[in-house]
């Protein structure tokens, strides 16, 4: 063979192994961003599935609130209200909205058990107070799982040479 034929196979072959490294790192890259929103529709979802869990604790919450307290019917209204909101919102900021009214709603029917002696007492009403509060703490973690993961993705797409494969 030829010195010429030589280099030029060489040149070639190192021309298809960079194209070979580029495309392969494309696809992985492509790959990572959509494990990573994968990742953030999982992380959603479990915010959302806390969400239901505090709401469907509510109804027994407010009966027992109910029993010590009938007066109190405008927190009642509001909690039913604020969880109905909740459970018809579809986007997030619906959620985010509805959830904060439902947390205020919350706040004022449980000050209420101050001016109850009995019902801070009884065990039922304790045990609904516990099992609210174990959910508000996963709530709580499952928003910062979410916000953690979103960060990421966002992190990792603007970052460059990724950025050309996500387009950012």
């Amino acid at each position: 063979m030829k010195k010429g034929t030589i280099i030029g196979l060489s040149v070639l072959g190192v021309v298809v192994i960079l194209a070979v490294s580029i495309l392969g790192w494309g696809f992985s890259a492509y790959n990572s961003l959509v494990t990573q929103e994968e990742n953030i529709h999982s992380k959603a979802a479990t915010v959302d599935v806390q969400l239901q869990r505090r709401s469907d604790l509510i109804p027994n919450l407010v009966n027992t609130v109910k029993a010590y307290a009938a007066h109190e019917e405008e927190i009642f209204t509001a909690v039913s209200e604020a969880r109905a909101k909740l459970a018809g919102s579809t986007t997030m900021d619906e959620k985010i909205e509805a959830d904060s009214e439902l947390t205020s709603a919350l706040n004022r029917l449980l000050a209420i058990s101050e001016a109850y002696p009995d019902l801070k007492a009884s065990q039922n009403f304790i045990a609904l107070q516990d099992e609210l509060e174990g959910t508000e703490n996963r709530i709580a973690t499952a928003r910062r799982d979410k916000n953690e993961a979103v960060q990421h993705f966002k992190t990792t797409q603007r970052r460059f040479p990724t950025s050309i494969i996500a387009g950012k």
